[in-house]
């Protein structure tokens, strides 16, 4: 009965002690495969985004094509939105009355910021 008990008790401490997990090796393989994966799937966004922004409008008019590319904010108008958004934040800060403030602040601040865009954009043509 003893060497039986002695058997059982080899036989466990054999089985568990058997290494069941990976090897580093597998591991590093594993590891590699999914960085790559990683880097597969940003620059799929990637693409799809510059995809996106170089895409041009197509007009089919009587077998004619013409395509058209979307133009950006000029300046101008860059510098109008941007300086209506510092004055009408900055009126209420500086005036007394916060809404004669914001909204003196937000016309003259769109009126500079538009005169600096035409500016900037008289000097790029």
């Amino acid at each position: 009965m003893k060497n039986l008990g002695v058997l059982l008790v080899a036989v466990l401490s054999f089985i568990s002690c058997k290494n069941t997990d990976k090897s580093s090796d597998e591991l590093a393989k594993e590891a590699t495969i999914d960085s790559i994966k990683m880097e597969m799937e940003k620059q799929r966004i990637i693409d799809s985004v510059q995809r996106a922004e170089q895409e041009k409008v197509v007009y089919v008019n009587q077998n004619t094509t013409t395509t058209t590319e979307r133009k950006g904010w000029s300046n101008t108008a860059k510098g109008a939105v941007i300086g209506a958004g510092v004055g009408a934040a900055t009126g209420p800060i500086v005036s007394k009355k916060k809404g004669e403030g914001a909204i003196i602040g937000g016309l003259a601040g769109a009126g500079i910021g538009a005169g600096t865009g035409a500016i900037i954009d008289g000097k790029k043509k």
